[in-house]
């Protein structure tokens, strides 16, 4: 009943031009009211013709009436404003977005429920017999929509209540006897059910997915904080060694610095001690000339003979010999063993600051990506691995081609002695470290080789098992001969079938624990995967098994 009568109410003092609110209320001679600018727009465009009318009852008027504001009515809309604004949601009106009700006449309100079956929207107030009246019960209602036309069949204007599945789409009950007649049909509810089963079935999915990838990206949260604080911490900790470093080699050259300093005191002081000494003696000398030159000059013999006895005896000269003249080059051996050891600094740096390098950008914290399908693939990965001569075996390796390739020999070769030599065994390490994922490729010629991979703290003194390729748990080796392959890992053999061919393709995940070997020719075969935890860098191995000439080659890469 309230709403009926608020109903009513905005029905009254609506303006019949602009379906709002009367704004500055005006009321003309014939009793209808307008809003004062809607009325004054509506009788300009009447100027003309001299006649000015209502636009509800087309009474005319001349002359053209003065309007007055209607405080009356004013007051009234003041009112039903306020009242409207505390007023539920439901009651308001509808706008240009909204689903208006069907039935209401002027200004419609918001729709409050569609019906299916009666195609219409409702209002609260339009849709109470849907509640009240038994067969309006029946009825499906739904929230309100402007798509109900859409439930209508275009050619015979029915409602479409069956689904064709052959032809995927709704149709009415005169489609089905006409063009969609023999066609695997079922009722639109039925359809609707089984695509509701399937819709919870993929909603089901997609929230597991949610799920998920919510775990995932809270998981890479988590890895984000600890890289940054990995990193952090390692920029902080290098920062402290280097400057542990700087502050080394400072106190070092301070040190050398004081001890140069120190003996050039002594030796000037040595020196300056005998220059004076030296000084002494020639003023000595010269005042002794100078007596004996007076004398010289002296007439009377008897004043000579009687004088030159009392002369000053001359004191004993000092010993020239202790005078020893070096060369210009009193520190200058100082210098040259400062720069040895430079040198030699650096060409350790240069030795293991690519490794440091290639640590940092193979930095790799998310999940291992599969391993490639083809050689291209693989050679993205691709590493320029060069032979490390101070792990060559002493007497029986040549390496050449830039430390590429290494050569069986029949006679011995001057390495020198050197702690990372293999002794006994006629292998030899590479001196880039491997981590990350890289790829690498070996080629062989001759009865047979092993390709290997090995931790550096592999031992490298006599023939016994710690030492061998593939024998000890700090390796992995594939032997590559001419009638097959076999992979050998701590004591334990593998037989390996596979093609057989000249080149061998090794393809390392370190931080997933994947090594595997590959026959390489015109396409890639998988001989063999291993599967297991890297613990630290490994560094590829070649062994060379059997006659002097044969040949292995890390080769280029590609």
């Amino acid at each position: 009943m309230a709403q009926a009568e608020v109903q009513m109410e905005m029905e009254i003092i609506c303006c019949s031009l602009c379906l709002d609110l009367l704004k500055e209320p005006v009321t003309i001679p014939c009793g209808h009211s307008y809003c004062m600018s809607c009325i004054k727009a509506h009788w300009d465009k009447e100027d003309e013709k001299k006649l000015h009318s209502c636009p509800q009852c087309r009474k005319t008027f001349t002359p053209r009436p003065v309007l007055v504001k209607n405080t009356m009515l004013t007051d009234l809309v003041e009112k039903l404003k306020k009242g409207l604004q505390a007023a539920p949601a439901d009651h308001c009106y509808a706008g240009p977005e909204d689903v208006a009700c069907d039935f209401c006449t002027g200004r419609r309100l918001k729709a409050f429920k569609s019906c299916l079956v009666c195609l219409a929207s409702y209002c609260e107030k339009h849709l109470q017999p849907h509640y009240d009246v038994p067969p309006l019960k029946k009825h499906k209602l739904v929230e309100p929509s402007n798509k109900l036309q859409e439930n209508i069949c275009s050619h015979h204007d029915e409602v479409m209540k069956i689904f064709c599945r052959t032809d995927q789409q709704c149709i009415c009950y005169l489609c089905l006897m006409d063009e969609h007649k023999g066609h695997d049909t079922v009722s639109a509810a039925a359809e609707r059910t089984e695509r509701q089963r399937e819709l919870e079935g993929s909603r089901l999915n997609i929230q597991q997915r949610i799920q998920d990838r919510e775990k995932d990206v809270k998981l890479l949260h988590q890895e984000v904080e600890a890289i940054n604080l990995s990193a952090d911490k390692t920029v902080e900790d290098s920062e402290k060694i280097f400057t542990e470093l700087i502050r080394l080699f400072e106190k070092r050259s301070s040190d050398v610095t004081q001890q140069v300093r120190s003996q050039q005191r002594t030796e000037v002081s040595r020196v300056k001690e005998l220059q004076e000494k030296l000084e002494q003696e020639i003023t000595e000398l010269k005042r002794n000339d100078a007596e004996l030159q007076k004398l010289s000059h002296t007439e009377d013999l008897n004043q000579f003979l009687l004088n030159y006895p009392s002369l000053s005896p001359l004191s004993e000269s000092t010993d020239s010999s202790s005078i020893n003249i070096r060369p210009l080059s009193y520190f200058e051996d100082i210098t040259a063993a400062v720069s040895e050891i430079r040198d030699k600094l650096l060409d350790f740096l240069r030795e293991k600051w690519t490794n440091v390098l290639l640590t940092v950008i193979e930095v790799d914290v998310l999940p291992s990506l599969s391993e490639p399908k083809t050689r291209a693939g693989f050679l993205k990965y691709s590493r320029e691995l060069t032979l490390d001569p101070n792990t060559a075996h002493r007497q029986q390796l040549l390496l050449s081609d830039g430390n590429r390739k290494a050569t069986l020999m029949s006679e011995q070769q001057s390495y020198s002695i050197h702690p990372d030599r293999f002794s006994e065994c006629l292998q030899v390490l590479s001196r880039e470290s491997l981590t990350g994922r890289c790829y690498w490729e070996v080629e062989w010629r001759g009865e047979g080789v092993i390709v290997a991979v090995a931790y550096k703290n592999i031992s490298r003194k006599g023939a016994g098992e710690e030492c061998i390729f593939g024998i000890n748990n700090k390796s992995w080796a594939l032997t590559c001969v001419k009638n097959g392959y076999i992979l050998f890992h701590n004591k334990v053999q593998t037989p390996v079938s596979g093609p057989q061919s000249s080149r061998i393709g090794v393809y390392l995940d370190h931080n997933a624990g994947i090594l595997s070997f590959y026959s390489v020719s015109e396409t890639m075969t998988l001989l063999h995967r291993v599967q297991t935890t890297f613990t630290r860098p490994l560094y590829a191995g070649l062994w060379l098994l059997y006659s002097s000439g044969d040949t292995v080659e890390l080769c280029k890469r590609q």
